[in-house]
């Protein structure tokens, strides 16, 4: 399920040599404590708690709302908690880095002895959980950072980002695997942001459902019939399919009107594939962005069929927002876990100055 979602300016620099060195040691020390204290899988918890990784990211001194929290903070897990012996491996990473997710998750799986089949579901929760949030929920951010958490029971988190390159905005998504039911349906338990967009096409949300269902019956009843409704390999304009829906109405200078061009091919292929589920089609190779929305814009045409167009996040985080939007501020969750943040950080094992800067800094926040 998804866990939750922060938004997050972006910002210029990078972390200098002498911060990241202390993040690295910091963030090894409590990770430890919160592992030898509650378990592997209690550390996956955490990390895919939008606020309590926010809250993690200020403690270790980076910057508090910065969309390089996310980068950083991974980075110094990825070397800390893989230099431990405590059950957790950390894969995956920052632009082509991300890439390497499925050959690190092979070594882990060796290293924790795990069975082929096992290692293959890893790879295919790592590889769905990005393509959901990149093709499914088309909110305008693109993926660019996807790190995946595995313990040695066999339990995931996942923490990835993605850019608006018009707003200058990054969007964290948090994942987590325990009660996993649907990677397309309705797959999050919780979406916290404070910024909504519009005009959100959501493949996961209910209301998608029979539109998830035609996109399914058009492929496999052969999309050559499908040639008619794209324009010389690329799609019709948005407008066309617009006015064909009742209760929508976009402004025409929407980004999402350039469709931009639709491999064909890619359609052929799943056909012969003939695809059992949604979820399936999904998972195919070359199934992105473009062609995802392609079908189910002409499900829409064809067959009447309503998608959801709203932003699947709510307005404020988890703990809810001060001036009571979307709930007042739920202040017996916020305390816990600002509490406890600051009972690992008691108990580690560092030198009392960095203690204190790092209490001072979870108190700011």
């Amino acid at each position: 399920m998804r866990t939750g979602i922060a938004n997050l300016p972006l910002h210029p620099g990078k972390c200098p040599a002498w911060l990241f060195k202390r993040m690295r040691l910091l963030s090894r020390e409590i990770c430890n404590i919160v592992i030898h204290e509650y378990g592997s899988n209690e550390l996956l918890k955490r990390l895919s708690d939008p606020y309590w990784f926010q809250a993690f990211g200020n403690v270790l001194g980076f910057d508090w709302h910065s969309s390089g929290l996310t980068t950083t903070v991974c980075g110094a897990l990825k070397e800390s908690v893989n230099s431990l012996d405590c059950g957790v491996r950390v894969t995956g990473g920052k632009g082509k880095t991300s890439n390497k997710t499925p050959l690190e998750l092979e070594k882990v799986g060796d290293e924790f002895s795990f069975s082929s089949k096992k290692i293959e579901s890893l790879v295919y929760s790592s590889k769905l959980s990005a393509k959901v949030d990149n093709s499914l929920v088309q909110d305008g951010y693109g993926l660019y950072h996807h790190v995946f958490f595995v313990n040695e029971k066999g339990r995931w988190c996942v923490i990835q980002q993605g850019l608006n390159s018009n707003t200058k905005y990054a969007r964290r998504y948090h994942w987590l695997s325990f009660d996993v039911k649907s990677f397309v349906n309705e797959p999050h338990s919780a979406i916290c942001s404070d910024h909504k967009e519009k005009n959100v096409l959501d493949l996961t949300s209910k209301r998608s459902t029979d539109t998830r269902e035609i996109s399914l019956d058009l492929i496999n009843d052969n999309p050559e019939h499908l040639r008619k409704y794209l324009k010389s390999g690329g799609q019709l304009d948005l407008d066309l399919f617009l006015n064909k829906v009742k209760v929508l109405n976009m402004p025409s200078c929407h980004e999402i009107r350039d469709m931009g061009r639709i491999n064909f091919k890619t359609l052929q292929k799943a056909y012969e594939y003939q695809p059992k589920s949604y979820e399936e089609l999904v998972s195919l190779k070359g199934m992105g962005p473009k062609t995802i929305r392609a079908l189910a814009l002409i499900s829409e045409l064809i067959y009447g069929s309503e998608s959801s167009w709203q932003d699947p996040c709510k307005y404020s985080f988890a703990h809810g927002g001060k001036d009571g939007i979307p709930y007042p501020v739920d202040r017996v969750n916020y305390d816990r876990s600002i509490n406890l943040l600051r009972e690992t950080i008691k108990q580690a094992k560092f030198d009392r100055k960095e203690k204190i800067f790092a209490l001072r800094r979870l108190r700011n926040f």
